[in-house]
């Protein structure tokens, strides 16, 4: 059977109207799950495997479907989160629209949330709840064989045009055994990102799951239990990407420093194998100490990206953050005297927030001085606590990332939580904010003395444009 994997075009994402960063920060990532899936499938199974990234190859709907006929796909994949649905269901008629014979599989956070919803679509044959690479497997060995199909858990589709399926899947435990993401099967040298020192760069997970409970977030398709790669593992993988002549190793493990020794066996791993390259990593101010971030400097980790999210002790308890002002102030000065750079990320807008208390955020950023902050409206996502709050306290009306869910179709802009200010307000507010920190000027020429080359300008001056001519 061939399987062909794709990351769709983003052309029409759902995008808040927040001015923001974070476009140009990322830059072109690889589609990390899906290359998860296909060394998978590559390792356990002699089916064809081929995946398509749109966006690093800079494909549009204009060739997609003259592309996916030239493949001649039994199988297609796509990867599915909420604000990327429009665009994964144009590919998936564009995919039914080359053979309808073509069976279509969604899986990610989404379809994790709403997998009946997402199984009703009439485009797509199966949706896949939670991680998917062995649930794919059995999906694609059993396809024929609806009996053993509805046995397999996380796996749902239609069955005489009832939904038909079961509680999402078994988490994987031992993540060791699972095999190196396929980077090879992508143009991976194209993959760049504005805030890398080097590029080509590339994401790694060495974690799965987040153990903590914020308000505001949800990871459907991870889970909240934490499962952790050996350290040797993380290394061996990363010494394969710098055999790859990738440069830097962008980690996107929602908290890398869960565990401590963990941490600290992997930064003596990458000193002991003398490996060149850079690594940045994301995590929260009260799970590093100085010790840590010392030896993660000399591991070569170039950025820590830190949640810190408010500047007030009362928003953070409110969020559910369990940190404090004081734990943010100790972490970025100990980070800082390492030589460690950061990005920091806030929210603005929370539940009970009042102007003052975004000012003090705004004080709180300027005070920190990280290299980037990423700054957004406090937006209740699906399936998240923030979400259940806004729906039990009437921010929002009815439950409408469901109804997206069921009419993709529908136009649709994310609901902020609107209770203390209006929506016009928080955008005024965040404008603010985002210039009260990138305009000043010694943020300016701090980061005119860095420049690199005239590239590295050009991006730099397109992201400085954006956020100060911003509304």
């Amino acid at each position: 059977m061939k399987v062909l994997l794709i990351n769709p075009p983003d052309r029409n994402m759902i995008i808040s109207d927040n001015p923001s960063f974070i476009d140009e920060e990322r830059g072109v990532n690889p589609p990390l799950g899906l290359l998860y899936l296909a060394a998978y499938l590559k390792q356990n199974s002699n089916h064809e495997v081929e995946v398509l990234d749109t966006l690093v190859e800079k494909i549009g709907y204009e060739r997609l479907g003259e592309i996916i006929g030239q493949k001649s796909p039994d199988i297609v994949g796509i990867t599915t989160t909420t604000f990327t649905l429009i665009d994964v269901m144009k590919t998936a008629k564009i995919v039914k629209s080359v053979s309808d014979d073509i069976k279509l599989v969604l899986g990610g956070p989404h379809p994790s949330i709403y997998p009946r919803e997402s199984a009703s679509l009439k485009e797509i044959d199966f949706v896949i709840a939670g991680e998917g690479e062995r649930v794919f497997l059995a999906l694609i060995n059993n396809i024929n064989n609806k009996a053993v199909l509805s046995t397999i858990n996380g796996l749902f589709f239609k069955n005489n045009g009832k939904v038909i399926g079961n509680a999402q899947c078994d988490f994987i435990d031992d993540l060791d055994n699972l095999p190196f993401p396929a980077r090879s099967l992508t143009p991976y040298r194209k993959y760049n990102s504005i805030i890398a020192r080097r590029n080509p760069i590339t994401t790694m997970f060495t974690s799965r799951g987040c153990p903590f409970n914020c308000s505001f977030c949800d990871r459907p398709h991870m889970g909240r239990h934490f499962r952790a790669r050996s350290y040797k593992g993380v290394v061996d993988e990363m010494q394969e990407c710098v055999g790859m002549g990738i440069k830097e190793i962008f980690i996107y493990d929602d908290t890398f420093t869960v565990d401590r020794k963990r941490v600290l066996d992997i930064c003596e791993e990458i000193i002991r194998r003398n490996l060149d390259f850079s690594w940045d990593i994301r995590t929260r101010v009260d799970t590093v100490d100085a010790e840590m971030l010392v030896k993660l400097k000399k591991a070569g980790c170039e950025r820590i990206h830190y949640g810190v999210e408010a500047g007030t002790d009362k928003i953070l308890k409110i969020l559910n953050k369990g940190t404090s002002v004081k734990k943010i102030k100790d972490s970025f000065r100990l980070t800082k005297k390492v030589g460690i750079s950061t990005l920091a990320y806030f929210m603005i807008g929370s539940p009970e927030e009042k102007k003052e208390d975004i000012l003090s955020t705004i004080n709180l950023m300027k005070e920190l001085n990280p290299d980037y902050v990423h700054i957004t409206i406090t937006t209740p996502f699906p399936s998240t606590e923030l979400y259940r709050k806004a729906m039990l306290e009437g921010v929002i009306k009815s439950d409408y990332w469901r109804e997206f869910a069921n009419n993709p179709d529908q136009k649709i802009s994310s609901i902020y939580w609107e209770k203390e200010f209006t929506r016009e307000e928080l955008l005024d507010l965040l404008s603010f904010a985002y210039k009260s920190f990138y305009g000043r000027p010694s943020f300016i020429l701090s980061n005119l003395i860095k420049i690199r080359s005239f590239v590295d300008f050009k991006r730099k001056a397109k992201a400085g444009f954006k956020i100060l001519s911003a509304k």
